[in-house]
């Protein structure tokens, strides 16, 4: 589940539940629509948004150029100009953009699979701290019998808040003895048995 979003003017990430308190406060009329960030009045138009978006693309912005490839992916399923947007925002850092990469060279979208380049972006994203590339290593792991490096980026991803991670720690501790102890559960306060 994503956990953020980001405006367009200025492509700034923002958890979901600023975004949301922002929002009841303009609402209630406590606040004017504006950016909480650059303080730019908030785009009400899709050609606006669109002009503001290419803009930080243009400024060599890496959320937004990784935003206009998802934009690429998933609205209009061209996986070849998707790739390129996000090889550039990977280029200049971006976990996200690390994460889609990964997607496409696992499901062959744009590109031909290649498991050794997923691998190497879920690593890249996951050493930029992104939780679910991370679970994905320890999923990968997992499925190649590589018990213990599993739980280890499980509990790494676990300790970022990454709720399948912490489902799969539980499956760990029943299922494969040895591997998590009561101590690593009690750390992440996740209960030893069902309430």
């Amino acid at each position: 589940m994503n956990k953020s979003t980001s405006y367009s003017c200025c492509s700034k990430l923002i958890c979901l539940g600023c975004f949301n308190a922002y929002q009841r406060q303009e609402v209630e009329g406590r606040r004017i629509k504006i950016c909480p960030f650059c303080r730019k009045p908030i785009p009400f138009t899709d050609e606006e948004i669109e002009k503001r978006r290419m803009k930080r693309v243009e400024a060599n912005d890496p959320n937004a150029i990784s935003g206009e490839g998802r934009i690429r992916f998933f609205v209009k399923e061209d996986y070849r100009s998707a790739f390129e947007y996000f090889t550039k925002a990977s280029d200049l850092g971006d976990a996200n953009a690390h994460i889609m990469l990964a997607q496409m060279y696992r499901d062959g979208k744009g590109v031909e699979n290649d498991r050794g380049k997923k691998i190497h972006h879920l690593e890249e994203a996951a050493v930029r701290g992104h939780p679910n590339a991370r679970y994905n290593l320890g999923c990968d792991e997992w499925e190649n019998g590589n018990t213990e490096r599993a739980v280890k980026h499980f509990i790494i991803a676990a300790t970022q808040g990454h709720d399948g991670s912490i489902k799969s720690l539980m499956v760990a501790f029943k299922v494969k003895a040895g591997f998590v102890s009561k101590e690593d559960l009690a750390a992440l306060s996740v209960p030893t048995r069902p309430q």
